[in-house]
């Protein structure tokens, strides 16, 4: 899988498999031959198996690719609003869109969220945001969060990236209320450690879901939170100002979502400073890996937060150190196009590399730039000096220690 994406796969693996197992170990019958994996459609990015992160993929490389100027090929486009269901959600991959989905279609948060953000970006698109969003809106649970599973509890990541695309939408995440009451930041905020937790050094970090009541910090989690606590989605302009990301404010903790986005932050650039990196223990390892897909949503959130000194040695980190983690890949190549853009960085060049070109060699080639396919433009002061994301782990060793932790986030394949 790409960025941010078998974590959440493996979580409802888990479940699944944990509801379906007494039937299946009742049946005597010999196990069907695997599948065949689906063909690539001819509009989407990469050429990995799709399953679990087609519409994850096709919408963070549509979104950098706006990002730089480029005009996503059409048929590109057409692939992202083909995957949409009736009602408004996504699921991870549809490999037969013209078939109407039913109670059967596995609709995912994630997918939905990522799609939105996408979609806005282009333009044009309002009639399927707005179905997207009220399709997100319809599945949050009665704490204000989200699962990546509808109806399942609700999780710290799948929660930051809803409420992240209820923002870019132009929905307040403050006034998105359950049934309950509970509103999408009541269910943030829900997932933050607060000036009670220990070690002191996770005060401000995020976690992905209780485990015997406790939250563990997260890596994947906080960073998604810090963007989604200050109303942002995955694509920051470069802020005109810079400031060192400091540690939750205690006694007092965080207020609102906006300084729980900073507590995040600093917690986030503390543990940077160690190996100029994030990094992950996996089962099968006896030493942490780096961490090179969390390292970059790292980055993205400091810099979202105005603390882009406090992610100049991740960055420089990441231009040294991702060329493999990304090849070929498409969300990690527009992740970090991303990466560039929110710190004033040339995506083409990139450490030496040219993720531009690199992201569009694995997919529908861009049509010719025109007035309409300009650059986002930077909102940073032009006179400040700009700081120029498979199977790795199991489902049950995953479940239990917070599980974006254990292999760089929600969607990340074998990237460590």
């Amino acid at each position: 899988m790409n960025v941010r994406r078998s974590a959440a796969a493996l979580a409802a693996s888990a479940v699944l498999c944990a509801v379906s197992a007494p039937a299946a170990l009742a049946d005597t019958a010999p196990p069907a031959a695997p599948s065949a994996p689906p063909v690539i459609p001819s509009g989407l990015f990469g050429k990995a198996d799709p399953t679990y992160d087609g519409v994850w993929r096709q919408s963070i490389a549509l979104l950098a690719q706006r990002t730089v100027g480029a005009k996503p090929a059409p048929e590109a486009v057409r692939w992202l609003l083909a995957q949409q269901c009736a009602n408004g959600g996504f699921a991870s991959f549809r490999a037969d869109a013209a078939k109407a989905c039913d109670a059967t279609t596995a609709l995912d948060t994630n997918a939905t969220a990522m799609a939105v953000q996408a979609l806005k970006a282009l333009g044009g698109q309002d009639a399927t945001v707005k179905k997207g969003v009220d399709w997100l809106k319809s599945v949050q649970n009665e704490d204000g969060g989200w699962a990546y599973v509808p109806g399942s509890p609700s999780e710290g990541s799948s929660t930051s990236l809803v409420a992240s695309a209820l923002s870019v939408a132009g929905e307040k995440p403050a006034e998105v209320k359950s049934k309950a009451g509970k509103s999408a930041y009541d269910g943030l905020l829900s997932f933050q450690l607060g000036c009670s937790a220990e070690p002191a050094a996770d005060r401000g970090a995020f976690g992905y879901q209780p485990a015997d009541g406790k939250l563990a910090a997260n890596a994947d989690a906080t960073a998604a939170a810090a963007l989604a606590g200050l109303g942002k989605g995955l694509l920051v302009d470069p802020a005109g100002t810079d400031t060192p990301a400091a540690a939750l404010a205690c006694p007092a903790g965080s207020a609102d979502a906006t300084g729980a986005a900073q507590g995040a932050a600093g917690y986030l650039a503390e543990a940077l400073k160690k190996d100029g990196h994030l990094t992950a223990v996996t089962p099968g390892a006896d030493q942490p890996l780096p961490d090179t897909g969390n390292t970059a949503d790292a980055v993205i959130a400091l810099a979202a937060a105005g603390h882009r000194q406090s992610a100049a040695g991740a960055l420089e980190w990441l231009q040294k150190n991702s060329a493999q983690w990304s090849q070929g890949n498409p969300a990690a190549l527009g992740t970090l196009v991303l990466v560039a853009h929110a710190t004033g960085t040339d995506p083409k060049a990139f450490g030496g590399a040219d993720l531009v070109t690199a992201l569009n060699a694995t997919g529908p080639a861009p049509q010719a730039a025109d007035a309409d396919a300009t650059p986002v433009e930077s909102k940073k002061d032009k006179s400040s000096g700009g700081q120029n994301i498979w199977w790795i782990i199991g489902a049950g060793a995953a479940a239990g220690m917070g599980i974006g932790i254990l292999l760089s986030g929600r969607r990340k394949k074998n990237q460590l």
